[in-house]
């Protein structure tokens, strides 16, 4: 079983920053991927970045390309977000997710394609 720990939401003023943080025990991903989803009140979920964790590929969503890395410490076994440029439309609970087989990078954009998800972690921009 995995388990996915994520940590580091907050309130931020617009234009600050945050890392978010996904620690994840259970089971060593050495061959999985781990993606970022977010979901704000009264909206679908959406896909925000994932990255590969043997290879280091990653992807992200159109929205926070340019503004958000994802990356990870294979010693710590914990995925990061860090979040630059904040804008209050990013507010929203993010939350971190792990397949259970590999997964394509294409596949890593869909939130169907993952098995295990963490509890999730808020993270509010004002204006």
């Amino acid at each position: 079983q995995v388990q996915l720990v994520a940590s580091g939401g907050g309130l931020v003023q617009a234009g600050g920053s945050l890392r978010l943080s996904c620690a994840i025990s259970g089971r060593t991903p050495s061959s999985y991927s781990v993606g970022w989803f977010r979901q704000a009140p009264g909206k679908e979920r959406e896909f925000v970045a994932a990255i590969n964790w043997s290879g280091g590929g990653t992807t992200y969503a159109d929205s926070v390309r340019g503004r958000f890395t994802i990356s990870s410490d294979n010693a710590k076994n914990t995925v990061y977000l860090q979040m630059n440029s904040l804008q209050p439309q990013d507010t929203a609970v993010y939350s971190c997710a792990a397949p259970s087989l590999g997964i394509c990078m294409m596949a890593m954009r869909v939130s169907s394609s993952y098995s295990y998800w963490g509890q999730g972690t808020q993270v509010t921009v004002s204006s």
